[in-house]
């Protein structure tokens, strides 16, 4: 077999499938079968429980979250998400950390060897890597984002102990449909019956209530079943137990800071009704502490603010908006999206939180909007914005537009963080 880096794999993955998105399990399926098979696996992956997370918005943060409580109460976890902002490696954690390139290798030179002429996306050698990895570590749990829908993703062959649903709106609508409730049905699709459905979206699409019932899951309802009450800049967690015996009524004095409450919530529900074993201190501290990258990050360059957020839809853009004008000072946007997502929407929620737009269009990405399309929309909206030749022109423009007073916030697409991401470790490091 010959002796490939990461980068060449990876390289390889991009270019060999006709198509880079190709819903469907059959296909990834078959490949994981006979790897376990080969390798006499037992389980779904192996003694380890699983969680399987699909939303519109929050399910990265809800990953994270489930990992830093698990973390703190001594469990072995993998953590399979996506997309990366920096290092490919992001994707595939265990307890926390980034697998090393040859768990990776190994893993790929696995699936290339069983999959025979079966053709799979990068998407679904990465899924395919994933499980692998995870079932040569012997982990207690493991945690399996959902890359884009639900039913006909590639983490839906794995038969999870619990589901979590974060939330529902109108996104990839060619891929997943034009209405919220044909969304609902597709992110739905992780639900395995008899088994709990842990849902995080109050505002209910129609027919919801019937799509739920149709799964046989085990449902807990947000706001029914359990909730969480915000109090300003703290909140409160009231959980659902599975008996009248609980670790703990409620979990107060939690920071209504970074990562959203309802997202926390959900996450301490998920592991609750998996019969986790949790202590109210431990919970209290991960909880405060945890955070992610480029979801609502903050950090600090050249003295000035930043907020770095991977909202890329009308409903991420709402809760952006609210956190924003939540915050005194100047707000300087530097912003670039896909030409598939709703930049009209994403804009007038916007509008009222910031003060001036820097726009540029994200280079090497073939799905990239026009960069002349994204600034006549602002204008077309009375907006004041520049265009920049590149997401890096973009950044220094508004750090010098920020000035001392005011902060940048960085959001639009995953690729619009990462390009600043890299911007600011290679200022770091002198490169």
């Amino acid at each position: 077999m010959t002796n490939r880096s990461l980068a060449e794999w990876l390289e390889l993955l991009e270019q060999r499938h006709p198509c880079e998105i190709d819903l469907g399990v059959e296909r990834v399926n078959e490949v994981w079968q006979r790897y376990k098979t080969s390798q006499s696996v037992t389980g779904e992956i192996g003694r380890s429980k699983v969680i399987t997370v699909a939303g519109t918005n929050g399910k990265g943060s809800c990953v994270a979250v489930i990992q830093s409580l698990l973390l703190a109460h001594d469990y072995s976890v993998g953590s399979f998400t996506s997309p990366h902002f920096q290092h490919y490696n992001e994707r595939i954690c265990i307890n926390g950390s980034m697998v090393d390139d040859q768990q990776i290798i190994s893993a790929f030179e696995s699936i290339e060897h069983l999959r025979e002429q079966i053709s799979l996306t990068y998407f679904e050698f990465n899924a395919l890597a994933a499980l692998i990895i995870f079932s040569r570590s012997n982990l207690d749990i493991v945690l399996l984002e959902v890359g884009l829908g639900g039913r006909l993703d590639a983490a839906n062959i794995i038969n999870c102990d619990i589901a979590v649903v974060t939330s529902i709106d109108l996104d990839h609508q060619q891929w997943l449909g034009d209405t919220r409730t044909k969304i609902a049905k597709e992110k739905l699709g992780i639900a395995r019956a008899n088994r709990p459905l842990i849902i995080g979206e109050k505002n209910h699409p129609e027919g919801f209530g019937s799509l739920v019932k149709e799964t046989q899951a085990q449902a807990l309802w947000l706001g029914q079943d359990f909730s969480f009450t915000e109090n300003g800049r703290s909140f409160s967690i009231q959980p659902k137990w599975h008996s009248q015996h609980s670790d703990f009524d409620a979990l107060d004095n939690l920071s209504n800071q970074g990562l959203l409450a309802v997202n926390k919530t959900v996450a301490l529900q998920a592991l609750i009704s998996l019969g986790c074993d949790l202590d109210a201190d431990s919970c209290r501290a991960a909880l405060n502490n945890v955070a992610i990258m480029g979801r609502h990050q903050n950090l600090t360059y050249q003295s000035v603010p930043l907020i770095l957020d991977v909202a890329h839809n009308p409903a991420a853009a709402a809760v952006l908006a609210h956190k924003l004008n939540a915050q005194q000072g100047k707000t300087v946007a530097v912003a670039s999206v896909l030409e598939d997502k709703d930049w009209s929407s994403m804009v007038a929620h916007l509008k009222p939180a910031i003060d001036y737009w820097h726009i540029a269009e994200l280079s090497g990405i073939s799905r990239a909007a026009k960069g002349q399309s994204l600034l006549k929309l602002l204008y077309n909206a009375g907006i004041e914005g520049t265009l920049s030749d590149s997401i890096e022109q973009a950044f220094q423009l508004a750090i010098c537009e920020a000035g001392k007073t005011g902060k940048v916030v960085v959001f639009g697409s995953f690729h619009t963080v990462a390009a600043i991401l890299d911007f600011i470790s290679m200022e770091v490091s002198g490169e």
